[in-house]
């Protein structure tokens, strides 16, 4: 369709340098504004015909807030097929189409200070009013839904297509826990309402489902908002299920009586009050972190503060949205055919830039794969430098056709690695080199190996010095051991050392020698000291976590802690018993069962045992929760949440993330969530943090 890609790469990256500030005729906005409709259109051709874009989210924002911009400066250019006068689709075949009770549109963007006291001088504008309430909240970065009740009952839910059609995933979306199958709607005399909402997947998970894509060879997903729309388009809501998605519904877009009379603006008046009449319904919604605000300052405030502690907040959210609070001004504020005149999106600093691939690196990791490490030209993403990202794996970089000094578009989504999202292969040169993979271990020399079925090359050395330090940095990290002060840098010192050559090492240290180490005084190796013996203590599963058996993450250590009494009872177990355990198929119970019939691996847990780490679970381990199920809520005062999991699995009880009728208890901490209206609609018994810590004997 477009031939001179090139030209257009070149035009847009002109285009992204202007602001509306230096263009000062009418004549020369024409111009941008042509220029501007020429390269959107490009990029929209690239994004939703091809899905391969060549520019950034915020970048194609920035083009078109510009555009936007000048056509309500110079209204009379404005033409009919111009893209703001339509909104993209994302739609797909494979689902019924359904036509949504109101449209769902965009928002418009707004990226500082002055385009939010524009909004607010449009708005009271338009109103005549001198304040106007606002409500503010986190901007979700999911895959946009809209759920309709009728009678109480969810009857329908559907993704935002185009914002007037979407399609129909109802069955992938039931299997949603967080999105309730009945509502007690008629309460607030409410017949038919639809709900718009969001699907994510919680910053935790996102980084699990990698970490175990990355351990299997496999390319990570890009972004949770990626993973989420992809799982909700699987055909089996089966497989949705496992996804571990969650919903948050935040804006009620139709609601009528049973006499069909709209209860918008009228009975449902404040948009904040909305948001809690969907909590107390027992949706997940932004209840606790909306704020009403009497004015655009403490609009800005408010955003200002969110930018400076997303990445604390479990989910991926990309910005702010800022709304009128009152409801019945909607009809008068109205929409353009793009978005709605009575909210703005408040953007955070952009998780995606285009840079220079500029070298390539080759990393050893614990089981000896080989991972290619891109070098970049620095870029700041996210307020973060960036200047390395994983390459993934040989396959990776031909399905991509990555070569250095190709222009490539990065992202880097909260804790997520950074990730080559695509190739800008139009902005070639020719000078372009391919990337040649190594036939030696970068580490040790010894010969790589492709096994069949595989897409990693590795280093089968068991003594490589790459895999010792990582094999032991693992065995010390957080998740695993957790012990404090032996981080990936330290191991590496201490094994250049002589200090540390294997797992066991760790102790046997000799804290003598590193007192005279530079850097190390009195009291920080007694932290070392104290952070080593405190984890000779640590829940078998943490240990089975610890020992790096290949694809066993953090879930099925704990399965196989729960059918086990000692980690050596394990090398009795045969691949078709470990098969029978909850989610290990073949090729994790092959892994399970090879590491534990490896003589020098049962030397090294006999060695850990003689050492005094625990191997076998204690006494009050075996059963005093057994068969329980906890949930937690809330801020607990006496640990973390993490800490009170562990505690209650040491005991061997389960943690679950949502409330169910299976749910044992739900224990109460500091200002609970939507978990508490749930467990008692459910007659699920609570415990506070009293009652809680009493249960378990602590």
């Amino acid at each position: 369709m477009y031939t001179k890609e090139k030209e257009l790469i070149e035009k847009t990256r002109q285009l992204l340098k202007l602001s509306i500030k230096g263009i000062k005729t009418k004549k020369d906005a024409e111009k941008i504004i042509n220029e501007l409709r020429e390269v959107i259109k490009y990029h929209d051709w690239r994004y939703y015909v091809l899905s391969s874009p060549v520019i950034s989210d915020y970048e194609y924002d920035k083009l078109f807030h510009l555009l936007v911009a000048l056509e309500e400066k110079y209204p009379d250019l404005v033409t009919a097929d111009s893209p703001t006068q339509r909104i993209a689709s994302d739609l797909i075949k494979e689902f019924p189409k359904v036509r949504h009770l109101a449209p769902m549109l965009s928002l418009e963007n707004s990226y500082n200070e002055d385009d939010l006291r524009d909004f607010d001088r449009r708005v009271k504008e338009i109103t005549g009013l001198d304040e106007i309430e606002y409500s503010v909240e986190p901007k979700f970065d999911g895959a946009g839904i809209a759920l309709v009740y009728e009678d109480n009952l969810f009857i329908r839910g559907a993704t935002r297509g185009d914002g007037a059609v979407g399609d129909d995933i109802t069955p992938n979306l039931k299997v949603i826990k967080t999105i309730p199958l009945s509502a007690n709607f008629k309460r607030y005399g409410i017949k038919t309402i639809e709900i718009r909402g969001e699907v994510l997947i919680s910053k935790e998970l996102f980084k699990k489902i990698n970490q175990e894509r990355l351990e299997e060879g496999l390319p990570p997903f890009a972004n949770p908002r990626n993973a989420a729309a992809g799982s909700l388009r699987l055909q089996n809501p089966k497989e949705v299920a496992k996804r571990g998605l969650e919903a948050f519904v935040y804006q009620i877009t139709y609601a009528v009586d049973e006499n069909g009379n709209n209860l918008l603006g009228t009975k449902i008046k404040k948009h904040s009050e909305s948001i809690k009449m969907l909590y107390e319904l027992g949706f997940k919604s932004p209840y606790k972190e909306i704020k009403v605000c009497k004015n655009i300052d403490d609009v800005i405030g408010y955003c200002n503060e969110w930018q400076e502690k997303r990445d604390s907040y479990p989910y991926e959210i990309d910005g702010m949205v800022v709304k009128v609070n009152d409801i019945s001004l909607y009809d008068i504020l109205g929409a353009t055919s793009h978005h709605p005149r009575w909210a703005i999106a408040y953007k955070f600093q952009a998780r995606q830039a285009t840079t220079k691939l500029i070298d390539v690196v080759f990393q050893v990791g614990r089981t000896g794969a080989v991972t290619p490490v891109g070098k970049l030209e620095p870029v700041e993403i996210g307020g973060v430098t960036v200047s390395s990202v994983s390459l993934i794996n040989e396959d990776f970089i031909k399905e991509k056709d990555i070569r250095i000094g190709d222009l490539v578009l990065v992202e880097r989504a909260g804790d997520v690695i950074p990730y080559i999202v695509k190739v800008i292969k139009e902005a070639r040169t020719g000078n372009e080199k391919p990337i040649v993979f190594p036939k030696y271990c970068p580490s040790c020399g010894s010969p790589l190996v492709k096994p069949p079925g595989e897409a990693v090359w590795r280093c089968v050395n068991a003594n490589c010095p790459a895999q010792v330090k990582e094999r032991i940095a693992h065995f010390a990290s957080k998740d695993a051991m957790d012990i404090r002060g032996l981080g990936p840098r330290i191991v590496e010192r201490f094994y250049d050392l002589g200090l540390l050559r294997s797992i066991p090492d760790i102790y046997r240290l000799d804290f003598e020698k590193i007192k005279q180490l530079e850097g190390f005084g009195k009291k920080s190796v007694d932290n070392l000291k104290k952070a080593i013996e405190e984890s000779k203590h640590r829940p078998i599963h943490r240990l089975i976590y610890g020992l790096g058996i290949r694809y066993v993450g953090q879930v099925t250590a704990r399965t196989l802690a729960e059918n086990i009494k000692c980690v050596e009872d394990l090398k009795d177990w045969t691949i078709e018993q470990l098969e029978s355990l909850e989610d290990i198929g073949y090729v994790v119970a092959k892994s399970i069962y090879d590491f534990f019939h490896n003589e020098q691996n049962i030397k090294m847990i006999q060695e850990l045992k003689k050492l005094g780490v625990q191997t076998c679970k204690e006494e009050e381990e075996e059963g005093k929760l057994k068969g329980m199920t906890f949930v937690f809520t809330g801020t607990l005062s006496c640990c973390s949440r993490e800490k009170a999991k562990e505690m209650v699995e040491a005991l061997g009880g389960k943690v679950s993330n949502s409330v169910s009728k299976k749910t044992t208890y739900l224990v109460v901490g500091e200002a609970p969530g939507s978990k508490l209206a749930k467990a008692q609609k459910l007659g699920v018994k609570t415990l506070n943090e009293e009652e809680f810590l009493k249960l378990i004997g602590k």
